[in-house]
């Protein structure tokens, strides 16, 4: 209304100034250069539209698609039965939820859970990044979270539901502390605008708006986003365990050939550590080599090698001299002895076949997937990684630049085991301890465990001498046959 009014009193105001014989043109040449940079500045969201993901609840995803995280299933689905049952919980004077953050590393399936809680509640879903909100302009992500909002209600309304779920991925870019950009405001203007956003959303409302939003560094998100009344509910998103990574498998292999030999769950046993992410690229991975092979189904040594991809990558054309090869052979049977010797039965197969920046590598299957590590756990692992260069010593007489890598997973695991209270500093604070004392403890953790492994194979050494001969020439040996020379060898215990 006071829009038109300055309109109308302009417009007179100029009829009587050119009725006076003044000249107007200046006056409406500036008013019209006004008029568009307003008009400009008001359709900036519009400019450069926000990028919006849409998927209707019947052709999404339901719950039973995704595998291997059942808890966070469960807590997602009593969350949303406070939109189900809206009017038992307006009856019982309970607050609806706004939002619930998913919580987890990348590839878990933050936003599969989103898209099977958008077709569980017979939401329309709407799908956006957290960067698609950072411009350079001012207002910009403030014009774009309610752009955002504005579209969830219009087309719920279209679509003659009552429900809607927006669903924001990387969080963290929108939501991190205010303050963290000192020289761009821009981030907490649009922030405060998020804020308000669920703030505004109403029980009452014609549409129920809930915002699932996903984050991997929920560390970085601002405390007034995680407050209860915005973000209600956090629920983890973890890694899978070996259960989970199983169902996994089977959800990705159902529309694959596979051959009645394929065991998934030794597949399942070999892949801790592996996101959903990871092992659809496995099953993706293995039906690519079959493919190749011009094999008809897919086979166990597919996924064998379709895991080694995936961890380390292709096979490369690398072909070091055979002076090297013999090193690296060495090397690697090294690894393999001492990793059986401490864990028997854990290796499946030692190759010297290069990948990724890899020259060679072991492959061990833990025999269940370990959360809590003990001090002979930790004691274990670093002595296996200094195996192989305490085997080229053993072998050939001096070390190499191969062993690089293994000491710095020794140094890792010897500054958790230092950290954990397990050295004889007994328990420490990290932040205060001298660096050249925290140093000191390292080496002398690394060093001690190193007089072990060299006490392990020296009786073994001929049993490392066959084994990496065999190995240069088959370039890959299994733990079957690993094994079986242990025995032969009555020195090596």
């Amino acid at each position: 209304m006071l829009i038109e009014i300055i309109v109308g009193s302009g417009a007179a105001l100029l009829v009587f100034l050119a009725w006076k014989g003044i000249n107007v043109l200046p006056v409406l040449a500036l008013g019209g250069l006004c008029f568009l940079l307003f008009y400009l500045l008001e359709r900036r969201g519009e400019l450069a539209p926000l990028r919006i993901g849409t998927c209707s609840p019947q052709a999404g995803v339901s719950f039973e698609d995704v595998g291997g995280q059942g808890p966070a299933k469960q807590e997602l689905k009593e969350a949303l039965e406070f939109i189900l049952q809206a009017e038992s919980v307006r009856a019982m004077g309970i607050r609806p939820l706004k939002g619930i953050l998913l919580a987890g590393p990348p590839g878990t399936g933050k936003t599969l859970l989103a898209k099977a809680a958008a077709a569980y509640t017979d939401a329309v879903f709407l799908a956006v990044n957290g960067s698609e909100f950072i411009e350079v302009y001012a207002g910009v992500g403030a014009q774009r979270v309610r752009q955002l909002f504005r579209r969830a209600r219009q087309m719920a309304l279209a679509a003659g539901k009552n429900r809607a779920v927006v669903f924001i991925d990387e969080i963290d870019v929108l939501g991190s502390k205010r303050g963290t950009y000192h020289a761009h405001q821009e981030y907490d203007q649009t922030l405060n605008q998020l804020l308000v956003e669920l703030d505004g959303i109403r029980p009452d409302e014609k549409v129920n708006v809930l915002v699932i939003a996903a984050s991997n560094r929920t560390d970085l998100l601002d405390p007034a986003l995680l407050r209860p009344g915005r973000f209600d509910r956090v629920v983890r998103v973890d890694l899978p365990d070996k259960q989970g990574r199983l169902q996994i498998l089977q959800l990705h292999t159902r529309n694959k050939p596979l051959d009645p030999g394929v065991d998934l769950a030794a597949i399942a046993q070999e892949t801790f550590g592996f996101s959903g992410a990871h092992l659809e690229s496995v099953a993706n991975e293995a039906a690519i080599l079959a493919l190749r092979d011009g094999a008809k189904s897919i086979a166990q040594h597919h996924f064998r090698e379709a895991v080694d991809k995936v961890m380390l990558g292709e096979k490369l054309e690398r072909k070091p001299t055979a002076e090297e090869l013999r090193r690296i052979a060495v090397h690697e049977t090294g690894h393999a002895v001492v990793s059986e010797l401490l864990q028997p039965g854990s290796v499946t197969h030692l190759t010297i076949t290069s990948r990724g920046n890899a020259l060679g590598y072991i492959r061990q299957v833990p025999a269940e997937d370990f959360y809590l590590f003990t001090k002979e756990y930790l004691e274990g692992r670093i002595q296996i990684c200094l195996a192989g260069s305490v085997a080229e010593d053993l072998v050939l007489g001096s070390g190499s630049t191969g062993g690089a890598g293994d000491f710095q997973e020794a140094v890792r695991l010897a500054k958790q085991y230092l950290e954990a209270g397990l050295s004889d500093l007994g328990v420490v604070s990290p932040e205060d301890l001298p660096a050249g004392v925290r140093h000191r403890t390292v080496q002398r953790i690394i060093g001690g465990l190193r007089e072990r492994v060299r006490e392990l194979l020296l009786p073994c050494r001929s049993a490392l001498v066959k084994l990496a001969d065999r190995l240069v020439t088959e370039e890959t040996l299994s733990g079957d046959y690993l094994r079986a020379v242990l025995r032969e060898e009555v020195n090596c215990a």
